[in-house]
């Protein structure tokens, strides 16, 4: 699943894509990129006027495809993204044995501007010989 609100970037097999896409996209594309979605057999969801409107293209996924559940493995942004639009129940993080502190990388969650965080409860903890460890959050 890929966003893309203004239909800007070709998604076909001549970009090396080799698996199928679902693009959320916003009202406001092009007439010539539904058409080069269609035409190159790639699935697609415009949901929300100028914006992809995350809760809406949800509803469209449960709806007609009877998806009640997905992973989010996406950066920073998409993660924010979705985190705000209420539409994460669960957070998982595997954190690794090591530490890296290069300056300007993406953060879990990126575009959170309401200085409010998120209340987070500690569902489990898994913990592997190497030292890395997996935790567990419920949102709600």
């Amino acid at each position: 699943m890929v966003t893309d609100s203004k239909g800007r970037t070709a998604w076909g097999r001549e970009n090396g894509s080799d698996f199928s896409h679902l693009i959320l996209t916003s009202e406001d594309v092009s007439k010539e990129y539904i058409d080069y979605l269609n035409g190159h057999n790639i699935s697609w969801i415009a949901a929300g006027k100028e914006h992809v409107d995350l809760k809406r293209a949800m509803e469209v996924l449960a709806d007609e495809f009877g998806i009640k559940c997905l992973a989010l493995v996406g950066g920073g942004k998409i993660n924010g993204s979705f985190l705000k639009a209420g539409l994460v129940d669960e957070i998982n993080l595997l954190i690794g044995p090591g530490v890296d502190g290069r300056i300007g990388q993406p953060a879990v969650f990126d575009g959170l501007t309401s200085g409010a965080s998120t209340p987070l409860t500690l569902k489990s903890v898994k913990s592997y010989p190497d030292g890395a460890v997996w935790l567990r959050y419920l949102t709600k």
